[in-house]
């Protein structure tokens, strides 16, 4: 009897912790073939004429990567790395090595669907099988109290229904060891110059910065729960818990189980409440089954028009280099241009400035958060800057997004803003 071999394309699930389609593919396969895809289209040039992907975002994904090859090899793998298009590059591996079935996760924003039919077309040309698994979200969708079609399209119905009548799935087991074909080029991880980038000057008033990777990923997530720096007294004196997982939980570097089950453990040992970031792992899943649910429906403006007025362009380009004037809207703009990271409540303010004050198109803005966030995520960058600009029919927004006035405090503006957890 001939081996089976099935071929694991890596995509944003960059771990090899609670990752379905590793442990399905060594109990259904003799060998493993762990592939990653630096696709060119993620590195071109946005409608703006800058990089898609940052460089700051595209460093923190290059180490994510080269994290995941070690992880790899402590378990006897192997990760191969190639830059190119995946609809060529997985059909030429699948030929090389003899591969039976090629297992990834699915996507649920345009782009990424659509390399997965290109993909999954090319492969099919070959009668092989693209097949697809669940492991963005924290609930299953299959646990869910409503098929994917009938999923409230108000987040507080959502969470209400899911919360009573669904649990979270216990994390998956980690494999102990993997077999992988004879690999004879494995590839080098691209440097960000290989990408057609430039490297970023990390600016010296950052307190940390990102490193990308699992084995962070878990250190950042131990380290939350072992001091008390985490906690900040927000409106009326409530604690607020920030975490600063997005980074890792937007490439997978991190499981949202994972998160979800270290804070239930938590709370139960310490007595402390972690409110806010269970409620942001909802709000995760809720903009992911908006996506499945609506497609690109979601997020499409009313007219389906662009923004054209005269001067938006010039009061763009002052909002994203700090430059408005407004000193809380420019402080935060400098701080996500340096670092590549802002809280979720300075995305909120800076995204409702740019609206609702500078009549500014959303889709600018939420490009440049593309491009700048290195915890971008499609369907919560796009379903979020799309509540702001109330294109969706959604009778709610995730805050009500005011501007405070220019003498505004860093203090006032926290006590105004309740930060929402990771």
């Amino acid at each position: 009897m001939s081996e089976r071999t099935i071929l694991v394309w890596f995509r944003n699930d960059l771990r090899i912790h609670d990752n379905e389609i590793l442990l399905e593919a060594v109990r259904k396969a003799d060998k493993i073939l762990p592939v990653y895809c630096f696709d060119p289209f993620y590195f071109k040039q946005n409608s703006s004429g800058n990089p898609k992907t940052g460089n700051i975002r595209a460093r923190f994904l290059i180490e994510s990567v080269a994290n995941l090859r070690k992880n790899l090899q402590t378990i006897g793998g192997e990760l191969i790395v190639r830059i190119g298009n995946p609809a060529e590059i997985l059909p030429q591996l699948a030929e090389e090595y003899h591969v039976n079935e090629v297992y990834h996760h699915r996507e649920v924003a345009s782009e990424e669907t659509e390399i997965s039919e290109q993909v999954e077309t090319a492969l099919w040309k070959m009668r092989l099988n693209l097949k697809h698994f669940i492991g963005h979200t924290l609930y299953h969708k299959e646990d869910l109290p409503f098929p994917i079609k009938d999923i409230p399209d108000s987040f507080a119905v959502f969470k209400k229904k899911a919360e009573r009548d669904s649990n979270v799935r216990p994390c998956l087991d980690t494999p102990g060891h993997i077999t992988t074909p004879g690999i004879s080029d494995a590839g080098e991880i691209p440097t960000l110059q290989m990408l057609g980038l430039n490297e970023p000057i990390d600016d010296p008033r950052s307190l940390n910065r990102f490193v990308g990777g699992e084995d962070e990923a878990l250190t950042q997530l131990a380290n939350f729960f072992d001091n008390n720096s985490h906690l900040l007294i927000g409106k009326k004196g409530a604690q607020v818990n920030l975490s600063k997982l997005s980074p890792w939980v937007a490439l997978g570097c991190i499981s949202l189980r994972r998160v979800y089950w270290e804070v239930v453990k938590h709370q139960q040992l310490n007595n402390t409440q972690y409110g806010n970031i269970l409620l942001d792992l909802l709000w995760r899943d809720y903009f992911r089954f908006m996506f499945k649910k609506h497609g690109q429906k979601f997020i499409a403006t009313k007219d389906n028009t662009e923004d054209t007025a005269i001067g938006t362009d010039a009061l763009f380009e002052i909002w994203k280099n700090g430059e408005t004037g407004v000193p809380i809207i420019d402080a935060i703009m400098h701080e996500l241009n340096a670092t590549g990271y802002i809280s979720n409540q300075s995305r909120q303010i800076t995204a409702g400035f740019l609206v609702n004050e500078l009549k500014v198109h959303w889709k600018k803005g939420a490009a440049y958060f593309e491009e700048k966030l290195i915890d971008y995520s499609p369907a919560s960058n796009w379903g979020n800057w799309a509540f702001i600009a109330g294109v969706n029919d959604a009778r709610e927004s995730r805050y009500n997004v005011a501007v405070l006035p220019e003498s505004a405090s860093r203090s006032e503006y926290i006590d105004t803003w309740l930060p929402v957890l990771i």
